[in-house]
């Protein structure tokens, strides 16, 4: 009786995905080739730049100062040693603090991306559902994410149709 109900999930299982119609994407390719997707990722790298040119900035005033520091303190007073000393330690915790506020987790560079990229990423999940909708697909993958085909047949990419109803 359990290989038979054994068989007939089998067969039932078989019979459910020959029915079934899937797609993929590569998300990658999406917004390599999508205008609007690359203008935000210009104006993310624009800020990234700016910000890390400050970040070296400040490091670079830090390792001045550090140095300075070195060679002088065997000729500062105590008083002299103790100031600069805890200059230099505020110098580093303004680092860090700037270092977080901007590359940390919920740091500006992390809002920033969900700002410039949000209104993109809405855009080409309304397009895949069309997509989907339109082929009678019942799933689409990213292949480019954490997903892994071994195998996809090629008629199933709709990563074109996709970039032509974006464009």
């Amino acid at each position: 009786m359990k290989k038979l109900a054994l068989i007939i999930s089998l067969l039932l299982f078989t019979q459910v995905q020959a029915q079934l119609k899937i797609g993929y994407i590569d998300s990658d390719t999406i917004l390599k080739q999508l205008p609007d997707a690359v203008d935000a990722q210009k104006r993310l790298d624009a800020q990234i730049a700016e910000w890390k040119e400050e970040l070296t900035k400040m490091e670079n005033e830090l390792k001045s100062k550090t140095a300075d520091f070195d060679q002088r303190k065997l000729i500062m007073s105590e008083q002299k040693r103790v100031e600069a000393s805890k200059e230099l330690t505020t110098l580093e915790g303004e680092i860090t603090k700037y270092r977080s506020q901007k590359f940390g987790v919920n740091g500006e560079l992390f809002k920033s991306q969900e700002e410039v990229m949000k209104p993109v990423q809405n855009r080409i999940f309304n397009v895949i559902k069309q997509v989907a909708e339109d082929e009678e697909l019942d799933f689409v993958f990213d292949r480019s994410g954490d997903i892994l085909f071994l195998y996809a047949k090629e008629e199933y990419d709709i990563t074109n149709t996709v970039l032509e109803k974006l464009k």
